[in-house]
């Protein structure tokens, strides 16, 4: 069985993340969705809300999507899922300088791992964690943005 990881802060989840798992989908048999807790950012949500966003946002795909909370290295976790693989979405170019350069100096520390980067569809080029933050911040409405199956969750996270 194929396994790839799907690393991110997902703070919150969107739809262009909804859209990368299912493509991704498509390429791996299961797919861990990596919830990175980076004790040097501060996140919106806490790293708990934002595992309940994910899984509710991932019920659809039933046991090939696992949602695992890490820290630390990249690397290191993806040894831990006994995966080689890593899925990424890209929405513009300054994604891909960036992402890049981490796919590079990730694969510098583990040889065996390939990094697929996947381009975010049209509809959801413009949609980003920041952009519902901010929306949300200001009290607007992001129902546009993120799952519908996570909306209630996300307004009630935010209250």
């Amino acid at each position: 069985m194929k396994t790839g990881v799907y690393p991110g802060s997902f703070d919150p989840v969107t739809l262009g993340h909804v859209d990368i798992i299912e493509r991704g989908l498509k390429i791996v048999d299961k797919l861990v969705v990596g919830i990175l807790n980076n004790s040097a950012k501060t996140p919106m949500f806490s790293l708990d809300e934002r595992i309940r966003l994910m899984k509710t946002a991932c019920e659809p795909y039933g046991e090939r999507v696992e949602i695992v909370a890490f820290s630390g290295l990249l690397v290191d976790f993806l040894k831990e899922q006994d995966s080689t693989k890593v899925i990424r979405g890209l929405r513009a170019v300054t994604d891909f300088e960036y992402e890049l350069q981490m796919a590079q100096a990730n694969r510098s520390l583990y040889p065996e791992m390939e990094t697929i980067f996947l381009t975010t569809r049209a509809e959801y080029a413009y949609i980003s964690s920041t952009v519902v933050k901010d929306v949300l911040r200001n009290g607007g409405d992001v129902s546009h943005f993120v799952p519908s199956s996570t909306l209630e969750m996300l307004y009630k996270f935010r209250r």
